[in-house]
């Protein structure tokens, strides 16, 4: 019998990432961080209920455990639940981001790309005009070698770990200022001579299970390395609006996070009009952000297979350097 409850998925993820048997009190814990506020003994009749279904079994005092049925059932689960899941995530990195324009320290949200190790020189000169083109969030980086951990990802052997900001932090760096983003669509945008000409793709962040640049690059969508080189080309790019009456106060964001060494804002609209032919409601602006994956999206373009993960972790500022010094 599938799983309906949200509630009851919420804990078979959960036991399934432990990867060992968790009490009802070590779950609640867990869920709570998720936002999901459950009491050990509502835990305890969820479980019970799990258990009839065959997807948790009991294992003595260390608790229950997930089952093989139980991940089936994860591997089911709706589309839509799923996609609540990938927009929680957003909101929750965003809520966490807690850099201070400032003082430049705290905490950013990371994209990570995987690529072989012996083609890091290779993807590094192919990511340069991406960097000094500001086609994306930040030219500040991150590199992980094999076996190093970032978020729940470890990277694998022969691999290496590209960190690039992800554009999640710009929301994250507003919200902390009093003003709400809200992400609409993640898109491909066409540029022609370094300017934003219009969007050929959209994908609403409520209708996709993926970040829709991990999408477009693994579609071979884009074309990068040209809108670097001042040609026609097409890059990832987020959707945005926020209240119109936040417009001065935002200009002022921007500049402090650009001395902070990030920017990634394509473009900003007025209040009520269309940004792009994208419509933007009367009270809000429209504003475009640069995809902080189309550094991987170039490296993918140049032959290098690689594995793109947005949002992947929420990693220190002061961990980054500038990807000249790679």
């Amino acid at each position: 019998m599938p799983v309906k409850d949200r509630k009851e998925l919420a804990i078979l993820r959960v036991l399934d990432l432990a990867g060992e048997p968790m009490g009802s009190t070590r779950l609640a814990e867990e869920l709570s961080g998720q936002g999901i506020d459950l009491t050990e003994r509502a835990i305890r009749y969820h479980l019970q209920n799990l258990d009839a279904k065959g997807m948790t079994e009991a294992c003595g005092r260390d608790g229950r455990r997930i089952t093989e049925r139980g991940r089936r059932e994860l591997a089911d689960a709706s589309v839509s639940d799923r996609v609540s899941l990938v927009l929680a995530r957003l909101e929750k990195l965003a809520f966490l981001t807690d850099f201070d324009l400032e003082l430049h320290q705290g905490k950013i949200v990371l994209n990570i790309t995987l690529l072989p190790e012996d083609s890091l020189v290779r993807a590094l000169q192919v990511t340069r005009p991406v960097f000094t083109s500001r086609l994306c969030t930040s030219d500040l980086v991150r590199l992980y070698h094999a076996g190093e951990t970032v978020g729940e990802l470890t990277v694998p052997a022969g691999m290496v770990g590209l960190g690039t900001v992800c554009s999640v932090t710009v929301n994250g760096i507003l919200l902390k200022r009093g003003i709400p983003m809200h992400s609409d669509f993640g898109g491909l945008l066409e540029m022609d001579s370094h300017e934003p000409v219009r969007f050929t793709d959209l994908i609403q962040y409520g209708g996709t299970s993926l970040d829709p640049l991990e999408i477009f690059i693994k579609g071979k969508m884009t074309s990068v390395t040209r809108a670097a080189r001042g040609e026609v080309g097409k890059v990832g790019a987020g959707f945005r609006t926020i209240p119109a009456a936040a417009r001065e106060a935002f200009v002022e964001t921007v500049d402090a996070m650009t001395r902070a060494g990030l920017h990634g804002v394509a473009a900003v609209g007025r209040p009520g009009q269309p940004l792009l032919d994208v419509p933007v409601p009367l009270d809000r602006i429209g504003v475009i952000l640069y995809g902080g994956l189309n550094p991987g999206a170039a490296i993918e373009e140049a032959g290098i297979e690689t594995v793109n993960k947005a949002m992947t972790a929420l990693v220190d500022y002061r961990e980054l350097v500038s990807f000249r010094r790679l």
